[in-house]
């Protein structure tokens, strides 16, 4: 049987990763798109980065998009590409529109006119529920974003729907909620806590500075996440699909889980700072992934508590080897 070829946009970032890993492992052939302009090694890729083509194309490119498509025989494409950070959302908001909306535009359109057998799912957010008054959220709940990434986010889906609905292709979206692990940046809340923990337990830091401690999210491992994008495009038909743990937890009990795992106290380095909180914040978001349960049967296999010890385990056997080599050059030099 002929391997799959997939398409990943976003390849670079904590799912893109995650998901390349999976698809190598499925004997898929992987491509990853990359900014032209990018200059690192992608280091989340390290594990797969023989098994993996990254191209250089920019998403708002068309035609260049529409070229890569034609020669790759695509039978897969998964767009993880976006701005993600919200709080950079709203200082850069047309920069926002660019790469999470108009370009899921650029790219449906050249699925459309260069592999439209080729199945597509593109990456929403529970950020585009926003403060909805629907508690749980499910498929059907409406949204109201109270971000631009939220309102970009939603854009998307629209699209993707209009896409589908219009042509017929196999477009579909995962209302993702939020996602973490060892990978994620360290502008994100969870690993500037891990981090931070990290930091404080080994001597090189005293203080975390952090926002508002009671905003609520459903926390899931990243890893679980890329199956439940992967079992979306091996159904029969398309269709879009809330991706969550339907539990929630606050910033206060991911901080206090961290620092308990490594034997401290966290209201003797945590310091509540405003200018952390969000212009406009969404209190707690929820999933309800009946749905994803029922038709995908898939469910999370890490828990909260372990994700959280996982990136705080990860961040402390990474600064401990950054002191070692650090100590071992200032032993060299002298």
């Amino acid at each position: 049987m002929k391997a799959k070829t997939a398409l990943v946009t976003g390849i670079t970032g904590q799912d893109g990763s995650y998901l390349a890993e999976l698809l190598v492992g499925k004997g898929y052939r992987v491509a990853g798109l990359v900014r032209p302009e990018r200059k690192d090694r992608a280091p989340r890729l390290d594990p797969v980065r023989d098994q993996v083509e990254l191209i250089p194309v920019d998403l708002l490119d068309q035609a260049a998009l529409l070229e890569l498509l034609r020669r790759l025989h695509l039978d897969e494409v998964y767009n993880l590409a976006a701005t993600t950070f919200v709080p950079a959302c709203w200082d850069q908001p047309a920069q926002a529109i660019e790469f999470s909306t108009l370009s899921v535009t650029r790219l449906l359109d050249a699925i459309r006119q260069g592999c439209p057998s080729a199945r597509f799912f593109q990456a929403g957010s529970s950020e585009m529920f926003g403060n909805t008054a629907e508690s749980p959220q499910r498929e059907t709940t409406p949204f109201h974003p109270r971000s631009p990434y939220g309102a970009t986010k939603a854009s998307a889906h629209y699209i993707t729907t209009a896409y589908r609905e219009a042509y017929g292709l196999f477009a579909c979206s995962g209302i993702l909620f939020n996602h973490e692990s060892p990978r994620r940046g360290l502008e994100f809340v969870t690993r500037k806590i891990t981090h931070a923990v990290a930091r404080i337990k080994l001597g090189l830091a005293k203080e975390l500075r952090l926002g508002n401690l009671q905003a609520k999210r459903d926390w899931g491992y990243a890893g679980d996440y890329v199956r439940a994008m992967w079992l979306m495009l091996q159904q029969e038909t398309a269709e879009d699909y809330v991706i969550g743990t339907g539990e929630t937890h606050s910033v206060e009990e991911f901080v206090r889980i961290a620092f308990d795992h490594v034997g401290l106290d966290w209201h003797d380095h945590v310091v509540v700072d405003p200018q952390f909180y969000r212009p406009a914040e969404v209190f707690q978001l929820v999933a309800d992934p009946a749905k994803a349960r029922q038709r995908l049967g898939w469910r999370p296999e890490v828990s909260f508590r372990d994700l959280v010890e996982s990136m705080v385990e990860a961040d402390l056997a990474a600064l401990s080897r950054q002191k070692r080599t650090e100590a071992q050059v200032a032993c060299f030099q002298k």
